[in-house]
C-alpha cells in the first residue's frame, strides 16, 4: 500500500496524517494513531467495544513474528477486504477505530503524583 492509495482509502473518513513506520505507515487523525497500512494488510484499533465486529467478519489480530515465537497484537485487527470497495463502511470502521485509539490513550494516560514535600533541615549556629 502506498501513501496516494491510502490517501484515497480514508476520503470518506476526513484527513489524515500518514507516517511512515516499520516496514510501512502509521495512521493518525487529531493526534491519535489509529491504524497500521502494512504488507500484510490494513489494521485498524480495536478493543472490547470492536472487538466483536471484526471477529463477525472472520477478521484476525495482527501478528508478526520473532526469531523464538509468534506475537499476537490484539490492539490492531485487520480491515475486512470487502471495505476498499465501500467507502463509506470503511469510513465508519475508521470512526471506531479512532474512538477505540482514544478510549485506550485516556486509560494510560499517567494519573497525576501526589506533590511529596521535602523537609529541609535548618541548621542554627551556635555561639561559643
Amino acid at each position: 500500500m502506498d501513501r496516494d492509495f491510502l490517501i484515497d482509502v480514508f476520503s470518506e473518513f476526513g484527513p489524515v496524517t500518514i507516517r511512515p513506520m516499520f516496514s510501512g505507515f502509521g495512521i493518525s487523525a487529531d493526534g491519535v494513531n489509529f491504524a497500521l497500512a502494512l504488507r500484510a494488510g490494513l489494521y485498524f484499533r480495536a478493543d472490547e467495544a470492536t472487538i466483536p465486529q471484526f471477529e463477525a467478519e472472520g477478521s484476525t489480530p495482527f501478528q508478526y513474528q520473532t526469531r523464538a515465537k509468534t506475537v499476537t497484537v490484539s490492539s490492531y485487527w485487520q480491515l475486512p477486504a470487502r471495505l476498499f470497495d465501500d467507502p463509506e463502511e470503511l469510513a465508519g470502521w475508521a470512526r471506531a477505530a479512532l474512538a477505540a485509539a482514544q478510549r485506550a490513550a485516556v486509560r494510560k494516560r499517567p494519573k497525576a503524583k501526589k506533590a511529596v514535600r521535602k523537609k529541609s533541615a535548618k541548621r542554627t549556629k551556635t555561639s561559643s
